[in-house]
């Protein structure tokens, strides 16, 4: 029975100019605005609405359609495109079976883990990223707030392994639709801690928590999507303690003017790159981590060591 189930799946994702993600998370729509229904329910029934904000969640359904269409036109004019090429470059087959979809899953986790750390330590994928966590507010619909760029920036890069490997891209974007889709209900303060073999397996509400919170102790943590292993075998995973902090630790944009939430900081990366300087150091903007500055004349400054005495006056 698995079997026929997994040859009816593969057979059903066999066009790779579908953007089976986009079906995936468009199709899912319904249900998760009935799961935000429901979560304001609970919510409001705890007398807990505080992170409810009705302009933010307007902003949030806003980023998320916007984001839908541009990721439908952008696999139908480069993405489905480049990723065929790949894919016909592969070194194997491998079908999706009863066999393969697990080990498949755990390779699209894999390749997540490092899409998402990379869009924290790198400038350039960070652009994109940044507006997922522009958001000061959590609630289910956090996990729509999503940017425009991600295409642009090169999302599907990160997942090429697998297609070289010989998975179609249609089923490793399928699957990645089921991760997606997943960490929609994990964005929310509804659900507490978990039995602890969950906490320690899964990616659940508590441990994304902290890696929307700006606290000192949970930046850059918590990388998951479907599980945290990797962030426990990686070192970037950190439990969650105190209340976390929403939002950005700098830079952290106002209001709710679209074009500024999905630009602002791919601007402000171009601004940086084109300020005059050294080439290697303009195009530093683009590789480095966010939060890195160019070195002021005061700290390129040669100082004297601390040992040398300093100059007195001649007593006459």
């Amino acid at each position: 029975m698995a079997d026929t189930v997994m040859q009816w799946l593969g057979t059903y994702l066999a066009s790779d100019h579908v953007d089976w993600k986009q079906v995936v998370l468009i199709g899912m729509t319904p249900v998760f605005l009935m799961a935000f229904a429901v979560e304001w329910q609970v919510m409001r029934g705890r007398g807990r609405r505080a992170q409810f904000h009705w302009q933010d969640i307007f902003a949030n359904l806003n980023l998320g359609g916007a984001y839908q269409l541009f990721e439908i036109a952008a696999h139908l004019t480069v993405t489905a495109a480049a990723v065929g090429w790949i894919h016909q470059q592969r070194l194997f087959d491998i079908p999706v079976t009863a066999w393969t979809v697990l080990p498949i899953m755990l390779g699209v986790e894999f390749c997540y883990y490092w899409f998402h750390r990379l869009s924290h330590r790198v400038r350039w994928f960070w652009s994109a990223h940044v507006v997922h966590h522009s958001g000061e507010h959590m609630n289910m619909t956090t996990a729509m707030r999503q940017s425009l760029l991600y295409s642009i920036t090169g999302w599907w890069l990160f997942f090429m392994p697998l297609v070289l490997l010989g998975v179609s891209p249609a089923a490793v974007f399928f699957l990645y639709a089921v991760n997606l889709s997943y960490q929609f209900f994990i964005h929310t303060e509804s659900v507490g801690k978990l039995h602890p073999v969950l906490e320690y397996l899964l990616n659940t509400p508590s441990n994304h928590r902290v890696h929307h919170g700006r606290n000192a102790q949970y930046i850059d943590k918590n990388y998951g999507g479907i599980l945290i292993v990797f962030d426990r075998w990686f070192g970037t995973y950190e439990a969650e303690v105190e209340a976390p902090d929403y939002g950005i630790a700098t830079r952290q944009p106002k209001g709710y003017n679209l074009l500024v939430l999905n630009f602002h900081e791919f601007l402000d990366m171009w601004r940086d790159v084109l300020r005059p300087g050294p080439l290697a150091t303009r195009l530093k903007h683009l590789w480095a981590p966010p939060e890195w500055e160019r070195p002021t004349a005061e700290t390129l400054a040669v100082i004297p060591p601390a040992s040398e005495p300093s100059p007195t006056a001649v007593s006459p």
